[in-house]
């Protein structure tokens, strides 16, 4: 697997990102926690989505810049409810074990954007994201549907080779 390693510098802008936000990111539609997540959010989806915007992010299990701005983060974990915070690191772990990639590993955001192209289809969402409440939404799988057809990726899916 190629991983990109980087130093930050002068120059070099690293943002944190939890696994399943790596997802979440190609379907954000400004719904969110509270005002703060939402503008916070927004400000992440904008660098990520834009194709001339060369960051690097730093993938993690946990915390990340969104959780900075959500009314749910606690002290030490997630406090939504009882089972919050596992659940959302189990979302961020299967996130990074799919797409085969390092915890706390960091990576050219364009490299990860394709990479999520290629490797994640709308119905792995079910399976990923299963403790999510968006996911009853639909715009996370809508969102990684136009990803991959962006990246000209197209027609057959794994359900169709099974």
């Amino acid at each position: 697997m190629i991983r990109y390693r980087v130093k930050e510098g002068k120059g070099v802008e690293i943002r944190k990102l939890r696994g399943h936000h790596l997802l979440c990111v190609h379907g954000f539609q400004g719904m969110g926690y509270s005002p703060s997540f939402i503008v916070k959010m927004q400000e992440i989806v904008e660098q990520v989505r834009d194709p001339e915007c060369d960051i690097w992010l730093e993938v993690t299990i946990g915390f990340d810049e969104a959780c900075s701005a959500c009314p749910h983060r606690g002290e030490a974990k997630c406090e939504a409810d009882e089972d919050s915070d596992l659940s959302v690191k189990r979302m961020d772990a299967n996130v990074i074990r799919h797409l085969e990639l390092e915890p706390e590993g960091t990576y050219r955001k364009e490299w990860l954007v394709r990479r999520t192209a290629r490797m994640v289809e709308p119905d792995d969402l079910d399976t990923l994201c299963a403790d999510c409440s968006w996911l009853a939404e639909g715009v996370c799988k809508e969102g990684i549907r136009s990803l991959r057809e962006a990246h000209g990726i197209t027609g057959e899916t794994k359900a169709d080779r099974a």
